[in-house]
């Protein structure tokens, strides 16, 4: 699929399932040449350009980053498809009774950047014998990787439409393990030369782009937009109905597989992925928009061309989050008074056998201060920087502080040295005033959770995670960081 990313996702992110890196700068000089030696480009079924695989080596460290730069939207609108100039110039074939558009929908795989599938157009004209596929999923990365990166993370994504022999994209799909479908359009003469005229418009050199979005503008949405225009916006007006699924409920479940991804992006998305869809919405997954079209009796004939079994749901990482609480318990039950061992000491509490106590802490702390400090630089500077609505003003801000990445140090002072960690009177202080802090925000956090003043959905990080940052907060705070006096001898 190909619809939930818009708005930079795990930064890691996702835009991942329609992408493949088959773009080099030779294909690119060469399907420009093909163009502008007709620029109504009529050899719609008869010329064709395949993109290389150059960029495959790279395609697991870049997929990933997208797919964790995930995932993000924002609310769409229907959208009219802009005027064909020069219509009368297309070519069309002379008999369309012999071409014949097959939707092809291809499932989940086992990988970050494609756990929502994939959507593309198969034009098969059996006069001139030509079997061609639309693929709406490419991006040219000339550019370089690293700035490429940039603008992806920044919001500024620009997507191709690419052609190939199905052959090519089929046997990828086959090395990827993931089943495949296609179902004959149902269309009269006249769609068909609608929809064949809007790939002709589409295929021109000023077109091949678009600004991707992930919820609202993808591979699956570009098909469900140009079928729509075919049907004379039918399609659209039979699927109005409001479904029970929020934006979120997709991206959690597709990626089921991936736990920490699916963690992550539950707390990089904001309440704009809240909302419920409607059918029109909901198509911008693959599987959905071949379910409505079912539906609608727009498919025939359909077909599996290849079947896998679809990736397992791993652990869910909430479940991990509340059972790391049983430790923490643990060690607060240990909590005892310190004695006063030297003239610097001062009274105060300590662990239990602090020498496995506080290493056990320390691995406990780095794990949380790591996580807390990345989501929050991750939603601190995606808020200022990103053109990605879906991260701005997120409520988790109240929980996860890029100032957290500091206790990293404290972690492993606790770790290494199997005490707690000794700082002066003033800076105790410091220390007590920003934990306070952060068990304030995390009482104004469940508030606005339980009483509704906050439209995020964040149920499953209160029941789970809040108990957890204020166990760890208050271990802190008793037996964590312990004051010395500063003696000075005149």
């Amino acid at each position: 699929m190909c619809r939930l990313l818009d708005r930079f996702g795990f930064f890691v992110i996702m835009a991942g399932h329609c992408v493949k890196l088959y773009h080099d700068k030779r294909q690119q000089k060469l399907r420009q040449s093909l163009i502008s030696s007709n620029p109504t480009y009529s050899a719609l079924p008869g010329k064709m350009f395949v993109a290389s695989a150059r960029g495959a080596v790279m395609s697991a460290a870049l997929r990933l980053f997208f797919c964790v730069v995930f995932l993000l939207a924002n609310i769409g609108f229907l959208r009219a498809q802009p005027a064909i100039e020069d219509i009368e110039n297309i070519r069309i074939p002379t008999d369309l009774s012999q071409v014949e558009f097959y939707l092809i929908t291809v499932d989940v795989g086992d990988h970050v950047w494609d756990n929502f599938g994939h959507t593309a157009l198969r034009i098969v004209d059996n006069s001139t014998d030509t079997d061609l596929m639309f693929n709406w999923g490419l991006f040219d990365t000339s550019v370089g990787y690293v700035r490429f990166a940039a603008n992806f993370a920044l919001g500024n994504m620009d997507y191709q439409l690419g052609v190939s022999p199905p052959e090519w994209e089929l046997g990828r799909y086959q090395q990827e393990g993931r089943t495949v479908w296609q179902d004959r359009l149902r269309l009269t003469e006249a769609q068909k030369r609608t929809l064949y005229q809007r790939l002709a418009w589409n295929i021109r050199p000023g077109n091949i782009e678009y600004a991707y979005d992930y919820f609202f503008d993808n591979c699956t949405t570009r098909v469900r937009d140009y079928l729509d225009e075919a049907f004379n916006g039918t399609l659209a007006s039979n699927s109005t109905a409001l479904t029970s699924r929020t934006f979120r409920d997709e991206v959690l479940s597709h990626y089921a597989s991936v736990p920490l991804l699916r963690f992550s992006l539950d707390i990089l998305l904001n309440e704009r992925v809240d909302q419920r869809m409607t059918q029109w919405q909901q198509m911008f997954l693959p599987l959905q928009l071949r379910e409505q079209l079912q539906r609608q009796g727009l498919l025939a004939d359909s077909q599996t061309l290849m079947q896998f079994t679809p990736p397992a749901s791993g652990v869910n990482p909430y479940w991990l989050a509340g059972l790391l609480m049983l430790p923490v318990l643990l060690l607060l039950a240990g909590v005892r008074r310190a004695s006063i061992a030297s003239f610097s000491s001062q009274p105060g509490f300590t662990l239990l056998m602090p020498g496995m106590s506080y290493r056990l802490l320390g691995l406990i702390g780095l794990g949380i201060a790591l996580l807390s400090g990345v989501y929050g630089l991750m939603l601190s500077l995606g808020w200022w920087l990103s053109g990605h609505q879906d991260i701005h003003g997120n409520m988790n801000l109240l929980l996860f502080w890029p100032t957290d990445l500091l206790g990293l140090g404290v972690a492993l002072h606790w770790f290494l040295k199997g005490k707690a960690y000794s700082v002066s009177v003033t800076r105790k202080r410091v220390v007590v005033a920003y934990l306070m802090l952060h068990v304030l925000a995390a009482l104004i956090y469940l508030l606005m959770g339980l009483s509704g003043l906050g439209e995020q959905r964040v149920g499953s990080l209160m029941l789970y995670v809040v108990p957890l940052l204020v166990l760890y907060t208050l271990l802190m705070l008793i037996a964590g960081v312990r004051p010395v006096r500063s003696l000075s001898f005149n």
